[in-house]
């Protein structure tokens, strides 16, 4: 069918964008506007500037009806959906984002060598993979509730969304880099041979495809929700 392809060839250039999304942001603030690191300003313009990328990645979404950058969310629609879309998620769209973003650090790393080197594992596994985990079991919880609570407001949706991934990402950050998207966080860790490290695949594998899992089923006891569709939750 047409959007057997549509939907995975979407996630490859969505997830390849997003990975180039974070360096240039960084670029912009220490590079071109001269802010060093941890700097108040700079902070502020650079979290100003995720909100409205995010904003971004969401119309995109939008208008390839359902191209996603995070696995997570497709895992926990698809959980949501019957099966289908599970085995179509798990074996065509999940693998696209991961190439996608393999391919998008690749070009990073070849056309501004050294610029960066993706998230940095700062406490033992344990305390990583539960970091990792409980951001995700939190993120995909407030998802969920979006996609039934405020489905039909764009603006509002991608606002709360932004926000709480924003949050939950600075709340992380210093300890396991607050990722919670599996597939950018592999790019990286392919570029530097530490993809099929057991830090890598427990932390930023494991511990979040676990809570996705936990955040549906504690959603479905609490929010008994209607039944999801992929391109609602992103």
């Amino acid at each position: 069918m047409a959007w057997g392809w549509r939907l995975p060839a979407a996630d490859f250039i969505i997830s390849l964008m997003w990975v180039w999304s974070g360096v240039l942001n960084k670029f912009l603030v220490h590079r071109i506007l001269g802010y060093g690191a941890h700097e108040f300003n700079g902070e502020i313009i650079r979290y100003a500037v995720s909100i409205l990328n995010m904003f971004f990645f969401a119309f995109m979404g939008k208008i390839t009806d359902g191209g996603a950058y995070n696995p997570l969310f497709l895992l926990s629609a698809a959980i949501c959906g019957d099966f289908s879309d599970f085995l179509f998620t798990i074996g065509a769209r999940i693998p696209a984002q991961v190439v996608g973003s393999v391919y998008g650090v690749r070009l990073i790393l070849r056309m501004f060598p050294g610029i960066g080197s993706g998230p940095h594992l700062s406490v033992d596994i344990a305390k990583g993979a539960l970091t990792e985990g409980l951001l995700t079991f939190a993120i995909v919880i407030v998802s969920l509730w979006l996609a039934r609570k405020v489905k039909d407001s764009f603006f509002m949706k991608t606002w709360i969304s932004s926000l709480s991934k924003l949050t939950l990402h600075i709340l992380g950050s210093d300890l396991t880099g607050g990722c919670m998207n599996p597939a950018s966080v592999i790019g990286w860790a392919f570029a530097n041979g530490e993809h099929i490290t057991k830090q890598h695949l427990i932390v930023y594998w494991l511990a979040p495809i676990e809570a996705t899992v936990a955040a549906v089923w504690v959603f479905r006891i609490l929010a008994r929700p209607e039944k999801l569709k992929p391109e609602k939750l992103n």
